[in-house]
């Protein structure tokens, strides 16, 4: 009998990043943290993506105290991260010293497993998150981003996969971030990585467009290490399929995992209320199935935030206009995959060509991508479109690796912020150099609360072990307390952390 594939559970991550625009907060997660830690999971996926920036821009929270309270909550189940390698978890390329030191703090405040990608599948710029997640004892697993264009075949991704090998990933993941996986792809594309590279291989989908669930099933079938799935309401739609559905779907396989039902519902029966509390946020739209994202190939990340910010700048009778225009963007920036952060900078250039026209307003992210400094595009570049860019800026094309031309930066970050009177740790550092304005005001003086409503959540139930590969977990027995929700405020919509309203000129 084969051993039966692997569930990892997306619900503090990706769940609610896809379906409430990442706006659960800690104290919202944690009394959940010790049922999932006693089912058998094989990941919690409780870190990166944007949730650091929504801690810090959003919540008031400090992410590393965020994920040491997962990982203390959920001790016994890897912890798994989404790091966007040169650019962490921003929009730009940071110094070599700064990934390593981020990596090295994120592994040290609890993290087993870093999921480690490019947004344009550059593997040069994976390079120095594997070699540090490795050095630092933690797992490193190189994902694809996965996408369909002329440029894109399964043998180039299998490729891809087989360097990562090379580079020194302990596992492969297949990242499906629009739902567009099919499955006899699927199938093929994990035959072929599982053969030639010798790695566990992890697919990440979503159900954006309604393929999940029977890309999981040919996933697993074609030996498939692990699928990652969510807890509803922070699944399905532009989420993970939820895990009691995938379970239903994968009855009669030999590789069906099991896991204790009445656990999962009492954890559904928690997030409804979670959901319900974070109701400006989310959207009936992301709920359902859509097939235009075939077309558009907007991952779900992006469109729950991206329709959101819409809303609040009252653009919402231009969303399908804006979404016809994502593909003609792609195109022009040569194939680039859609994830962050090209999502967000495909989708803002698109949003400002429907605005004022077609490239008559380009965002300076939009022209750093036409001028190589994110890395190798797939295809070529519109020439047009490099024309008007060079034109622009007067600046040619780079062929290196921007990071290569990057100095250290650690020693200046720590004594500006010494100057600041502001921590100078290195999880002070590498957060103040991705969102300088917002961590200073995290540490500026807080008034009390004004309330006991969110008072502190503490978790002591020690969850039970994993279940075993073909047995149900037993019942944890902790105590789901109501929800705290920090609340939420007014924002417009960001990338590289600059502010758009109404002028063009703050993205420059």
């Amino acid at each position: 009998m084969s051993k039966p594939v692997s569930f990892n559970n997306t619900v503090l991550r990706d769940g609610h990043q896809s379906l409430a625009a990442t706006r659960m907060t800690t104290a919202q997660m944690l009394p959940a943290a010790p049922l999932l830690d006693g089912l058998g999971f094989a990941g919690l996926e409780t870190w990166g993506g944007a949730t650091i920036d929504s801690c810090l821009r959003f919540l008031n929270e400090n992410p590393f105290d965020r994920l040491r309270a997962l990982k203390k909550a959920a001790p016994q189940t890897p912890q798994i991260m989404l790091l966007r390698g040169q650019n962490i978890v921003q929009y730009t390329s940071f110094p070599d010293d700064v990934v390593t030191a981020f990596v090295n703090c994120t592994v040290k405040a609890g993290c087993d497993i870093l999921r480690i990608f490019d947004a344009l599948n550059d593997l040069r710029n994976l390079a120095t998150a594997i070699k540090a997640t490795k050095a630092a004892g933690a797992h490193a697993r190189g994902e694809i981003c996965f996408t369909t264009s002329p440029v894109h075949t399964i043998e180039a991704f299998v490729q891809m996969g087989i360097e990562l090998q090379k580079m020194g990933s302990d596992s492969i993941g297949i990242k499906d971030m629009s739902g567009v996986l099919p499955p006899r792809t699927c199938h093929e594309m994990v035959t072929q990585l599982k053969k030639r590279t010798g790695l566990p291989v992890t697919v990440h989908t979503h159900d954006t467009a309604g393929l999940s669930v029977a890309t999981y099933i040919a996933a697993t079938e074609a030996g498939a290490d692990a699928v990652e799935v969510s807890i509803a309401p922070f699944a399905n739609g532009t989420a993970q399929p939820d895990t009691v559905r995938m379970i239903a779907a994968l009855e009669g396989y030999d590789r069906c995992p099991k896991f204790h039902t009445p656990t999962l519902t009492k954890l559904g029966d928690y997030f409804k209320g979670v959901y319900a509390d974070l109701g400006k946020f989310t959207s009936t739209a992301n709920e359902r199935v859509d097939s235009d994202t075939l077309c558009y190939q907007v991952p779900g990340g992006m469109l729950s935030n991206f329709r959101t910010q819409l809303k609040e700048q009252k653009m919402m009778d231009k969303f399908d206009e804006v979404m016809r225009e994502v593909p003609i963007v792609r195109e022009a920036l040569g194939w680039i995959p859609l994830v962050t952060p090209t999502s967000q900078i495909v989708g803002t250039q698109a949003m400002l060509n429907v605005k004022f026209g077609r490239w008559k307003n380009l965002s300076q992210a939009t022209q750093d991508i036409a001028l190589g400094k994110y890395g190798r595009t797939p295809g070529p570049v519109s020439p047009d479109l490099l024309k008007l860019v060079t034109d622009k800026t007067g600046q040619k094309p780079i062929t290196g690796r921007l990071a290569d031309s990057l100095q250290p930066r650690m020693p200046k970050l720590r004594e500006d912020l010494a100057k600041a009177g502001l921590p100078t740790d290195d999880e002070a550092c590498v957060l103040h150099a991705m969102f300088p304005m917002e961590f200073t005001n995290l540490h500026k003086p807080k008034p009390a609360p004004a309330s006991a409503a969110a008072a502190p959540v503490v978790v002591n139930t020690p969850a039970p072990a994993p279940a075993t590969a073909k047995s149900a977990a037993p019942a944890p027995t902790a105590t789901l307390a109501p929800a705290g929700n920090g609340g939420p405020r007014k924002y417009a919509m960001t990338i590289g952390g600059r502010r758009i309203e109404t002028t063009v000129e703050e993205l420059n």
